[in-house]
């Protein structure tokens, strides 16, 4: 886990993404290679964008009801939020770069 990344469960998941910023929701688990090769990407946009855009990360294993509700059928997903609607959801890991470009919207 990052140092500007944030962890979010069921019970306090609503909450964070109600924000006007948005939130970058990482749905990943401990056994997911993909999943594991997010977090240094994940942590450099989080630590660059600091301000406007969040990234939490939610463990699926620990946190099955926020996986359902969102119909998460693979990981890693992500998923944009803002105002508590999902605004953006990318599937399968990326590149940091990869990131940027397909978030620039968030970032601007």
């Amino acid at each position: 886990m990052g140092q500007n990344t944030i962890t979010v469960t069921d019970s306090d998941f609503s909450q964070a993404i109600a924000s006007e910023t948005p939130t970058l929701v990482d749905f990943w688990a401990e056994w997911c290679g993909p999943c594991k090769m997010m977090d240094g990407p994940l942590d450099e946009l989080a630590a660059e964008n600091s301000g406007k855009l969040s990234v939490a990360k939610l463990n699926v294993d620990e946190n099955p009801s926020t996986m359902g509700a969102y119909h998460v059928m693979s990981i890693p997903t992500l998923i944009v939020f803002q105002d508590g609607e999902e605004k953006r959801r990318l599937v399968g890991a990326r590149s940091k770069g990869q990131l940027q470009t397909e978030l620039a919207e968030f970032l601007s």
